[in-house]
């Protein structure tokens, strides 16, 4: 049976120097040896301004306690509403047994492209996590890459770089080969698509064994790019790709398993 679980100095030092007080503002309460003392100009008795003084204190820690909870309870309605996309998510990719071989089990993302409402959200979190990260990257990989990768440029000002194979792309290409089950195969891209310095993200919809992620990542890298991430919607973590990405991370929305 099929698993899933979801993934998701101080700016005012003190002088070491001592300085001359500043006079005490006009109508200020002293206090003094466990008294306070009104101003001659006052005209209630200092006990009554001590306890107006008191009375004010904890409306202050109750307003600031309130806000504390305020801000955790939008925290937690932030995750859960994330948990509730990332389930939705889960829940409309479909799994065919057997394909395109005996003893597969393949993640057919087909369906949750058909779903307009989980697709959205797919997108929403992966812009939501790079959004302001200074990535001027985004590299798809065939083909499915090239499905997701786009729309996440777009929203977080991006170039989309596409990572084709053999013989797709017209231009001058740079390449890397990589290991499959049976035999090796290349990733190929244009010459000039990417700058040194730039930083990346890299996008495809499934890791399994790791091998396509890693040949983009050594095709980046190669030319000077730092690959700040890869993010799939899919892991299939029982075939380990996470750990041949080296000191690379890697995000995704959906773990699953057999």
């Amino acid at each position: 049976m099929m698993q899933r679980s979801l993934i998701f100095s101080s700016p005012n030092p003190i002088s070491p120097h001592l300085s001359t007080p500043s006079p005490p503002p006009v109508n200020a309460v002293i206090p003094e040896r466990n008294r306070w003392i009104a101003p001659s100009s006052f005209s209630q008795p200092s006990f009554i301004r001590f306890q107006n003084y008191q009375r004010t204190l904890p409306s202050l820690l109750c307003t600031a306690a309130s806000d504390s909870v305020a801000n955790q309870q939008q925290q937690m309605a932030s995750q859960e509403e994330q948990d509730t996309r990332i389930a939705k998510i889960s829940s409309v990719i479909r799994v065919i047994p057997d394909f395109p071989k005996p003893g597969i089990m393949f993640q057919d993302i087909t369906t949750l492209l058909l779903d307009v409402g989980a697709f959205r959200d797919t997108i929403d979190l992966f812009v939501e996590r790079y959004r302001g990260k200074d990535i001027s990257v985004v590299a798809g990989v065939e083909a499915r890459g090239f499905i997701f990768g786009p729309p996440i440029a777009l929203a977080i000002g991006a170039k989309f770089v596409p990572m084709r194979k053999p013989n797709k792309l017209p231009g001058e290409v740079i390449s890397e080969e990589y290991s499959l089950e049976y035999g090796t195969d290349k990733m190929e891209m244009h010459v000039g698509a990417v700058q040194a310095g730039e930083r990346a993200l890299i996008i495809d919809d499934l890791v399994a064994t790791g091998g396509t992620l890693c040949a983009a990542i050594r095709l980046l890298e190669r030319v000077g790019v730092h690959v700040v991430e890869c993010a799939c919607v899919i892991e299939l973590p029982e075939l380990k790709g996470r750990e041949r990405l080296g000191k690379t991370p890697l995000f995704v929305l959906v773990s699953s398993s057999t």
